[in-house]
């Protein structure tokens, strides 16, 4: 009776191994098989459309929207680049006269003459000096006050409001504000110094000076949406982590340095990015504060292309574009790097 039991055990065990091999066999050519495969893949593709449409439905106008608005112009803007079009040889009309383009293609004759100019050099270091002040300087204070802010005090909510006071007030009209501020003659700041009887400072008539109050506009523009975003951040972090710190002997700076940083890092990375992209590329308050000035010692990239397109003479439209397109690959690759960067820190972006 025994032996007729393991007899049936060992031929249920067989029969269990010769059917789990029949089916990996099976799970194999049904993998192997490219066409099967690609049928899957387009059933899935369709089921996920057809479980999906509402949400396609409703994305599909911003794709084409930003592809009009921005797809468009850059394809547009690199072929250009690849030209000699300049305000002589493109397109126009004179009257009832329509006068056809004549530029040609030249390669990437631009890009040579660019990249060995060495204003573009010139350009590119104070562009870089620019944006690491700015961002250092605005992620710095930015920190601070968020750090105050997250603590219970009389008035908070009214010191919050006044902090976020300057992002709420259109860029241009906060730089013609400080230009009045920064006024030789006429200034407030000046007005105060010389009531101190401190002589006057040519905030934007000396090139050491307006790059000074160029850098402290933009920190001033830049300093609340920073300061937002990591008081946002402060507030996720758990109060126990710093109750079991404090309880635990650490310091102040113990608990800001082991705690605060670490639970920070994850927006700091988000807005340390957004921050440099947009000072990389800020126009408004080069131009409505010193116009590149004095001569060109606060020009950056961006207002080099603009002045390209818009103030040379003849305007240089395919210079402009070449310009562009540079900035373009610069902001690119430093996106790679930063991405590779916190990839090996074990972030993920």
């Amino acid at each position: 009776m025994a032996a007729d039991t393991s007899q049936s055990v060992a031929k249920a065990a067989g029969d269990d191994v010769e059917n789990d091999v029949a089916a990996r066999g099976r799970s194999r050519r049904t993998d192997s098989d490219p066409t099967d495969r690609g049928g899957k893949g387009a059933s899935g593709l369709r089921r996920a459309l057809a479980t999906h449409w509402y949400a396609w439905a409703m994305v599909a106008p911003v794709v084409l929207v930003l592809g009009v608005i921005i797809g468009w112009p850059l394809v547009r803007g690199i072929y250009l680049s690849l030209t000699d079009a300049n305000e002589r040889n493109v397109s126009r009309t004179i009257g009832v006269r329509h006068i056809e383009a004549t530029y040609e293609f030249v390669g990437l004759d631009n890009y040579v003459a660019v990249l060995g100019d060495p204003v573009f050099l010139q350009r590119l270091v104070w562009t870089v000096m620019w944006t690491v002040a700015c961002v250092s300087i605005t992620f710095t204070l930015g920190l601070a006050l968020a750090n105050m802010l997250n603590r219970d005090f009389r008035g908070r909510a009214a010191y919050r409001m006044a902090l976020i006071l300057p992002w709420a007030v259109p860029g241009f009209v906060s730089v013609f504000a400080w230009r009045f501020l920064f006024n030789r003659d006429n200034g407030i700041l000046n007005k105060i110094l010389d009531g101190g009887g401190i002589a006057a400072i040519p905030w934007l008539d000396d090139p050491t000076w307006a790059k000074f109050s160029v850098v402290a506009v933009n920190v001033w523009l830049g300093v609340p949406f920073m300061m937002v975003a990591l008081l946002g951040g402060l507030q996720s972090i758990p109060g126990e982590l710093y109750e079991a710190a404090e309880m635990d002997g650490a310091s102040a700076w113990q608990r800001f340095r082991h705690i605060t940083l670490p639970g920070l890092r994850a927006v700091s990375m988000t807005v340390i990015l957004l921050s440099t992209i947009w000072t990389f590329n800020m126009f408004p308050v080069i131009f409505l504060l010193t116009r590149g000035g004095p001569g060109d010692s606060t020009e950056i990239l961006v207002t080099q292309a603009f002045r390209e397109a818009f103030v040379s003479s003849p305007r240089d439209f395919a210079g402009s574009a070449t310009w562009g397109v540079l900035i373009l690959a610069l902001l690119m690759i430093f996106a790679l790097v930063y991405r590779r960067s916190l990839r090996k820190q074990g972030e993920v972006w």
